[in-house]
Formats: C-alpha cells, sequence, structure tokens
C-alpha cells in the first residue's frame, strides 16, 4: 500500500465524478455540488462581492478547485487510517 495521496489518485475521482452546478445564487454566488463515485457528495463554492462582476466560468472555476481541495483532504484521511490498522 502506498503511503501517499498522488494528484493522479484526485484527478481520477474528479473526472470520475457527477458534478451539479447552480450560477448567480442571489446574483454573485456559484455552488458545485460533486457525487463523487462512492456516492459521497462535497461541496464547493466561490463568489464575488458585486453581481456586475460575476463570471460564470471563473465561478465554476473556483468552486471546483475547492472540492478538489477537499478530496485532498478526505484522501489524506482515508489513508492514514488505512495505514494505521
Amino acid at each position: 500500500m502506498s503511503n501517499k495521496v498522488t494528484q493522479d489518485k484526485i484527478n481520477e475521482i474528479m473526472s470520475s465524478s457527477e458534478y451539479k452546478v447552480f450560477h448567480k445564487i442571489f446574483g454573485k454566488q456559484c455552488i458545485v455540488v460533486a457525487k463523487l463515485p462512492s456516492g459521497f457528495t462535497v461541496i464547493g463554492e466561490s463568489a464575488c462581492v458585486d453581481p456586475t462582476n460575476y463570471d460564470e466560468t471563473i465561478g465554476e472555476e473556483i468552486a471546483k478547485q475547492k472540492i478538489e481541495e477537499k478530496l485532498w483532504e478526505l484522501e489524506g484521511y482515508k489513508l492514514q487510517n488505512e495505514l494505521n490498522n
């Protein structure tokens, strides 16, 4: 068993996940819900101060980056448990 989480593993999870994207919540927020291959869901979000600055592409990208950051934590936690059993 490997003792590290890899970018390849995170990429695999991201590409195998199903996404629901919600744009322009209150005119300035994006929420992305990822359903991981296991069925577990993770939420990422982004927002701007002024709704006139809202960009759907940027908002979705940032929200998905936050999902990826959470995956690193979740996969690290999972690995730590596996290594200690």
